[in-house]
């Protein structure tokens, strides 16, 4: 599991929703991603993975998302949402030749990632959005009606 956001293991920054079925930010934020790289590739060899730094932050009606990819444009990603887990991906491949006094120079390198993370039932999963504007890929993650923090109110006693 990596360290995606320093959150508090008892919820902390977490819904005060008390009901059971609702995860608190910690719970739900797990990430399945790539694990740890064979030795051999993590010493000898540039394998071209790297996985972008995500932030998240839980609002009244959403969480939020943001992640740090510079140097990509839109259709580089893929995102998939398949049974509550959201995906995010993006694959990369550059060809570069040069030609120049009888050398010629060609350099191709290929760069990939993919980040999951399973989302809370909370989320209303229909009306997820994702923006990606200079370098930050931004994700819309809405609560349920149910899940969304009420302000607080008067209750007169009769």
């Amino acid at each position: 599991m990596s360290n995606l956001a320093t959150l508090p293991k008892n919820g902390g920054l977490a819904n005060n929703n008390t009901a059971q079925n609702f995860q608190s930010l910690s719970n739900w934020f797990d990430d399945f991603s790539l694990g740890e790289l064979p030795s051999l590739f993590a010493s000898n060899f540039n394998t071209g993975i790297s996985l972008p730094k995500v932030n998240v932050k839980e609002e009244a009606d959403a969480f939020v998302v943001e992640m740090a990819v510079p140097g990509l444009i839109k259709s580089d990603f893929n995102l998939n949402l398949e049974n509550n887990i959201l995906s995010i991906s993006a694959e990369i491949e550059e060809n570069n030749e040069e030609k120049e006094d009888g050398y010629t120079r060609r350099e191709f390198g290929y760069s990939s990632f993919k980040r999951t993370f399973a989302l809370p039932e909370t989320v209303e999963d229909s009306k997820i959005n994702a923006k990606y504007n200079e370098g930050i890929l931004n994700i819309h993650l809405p609560k349920k009606e149910e899940a969304k923090q009420k302000p607080a109110r008067s209750i007169k006693i009769s």
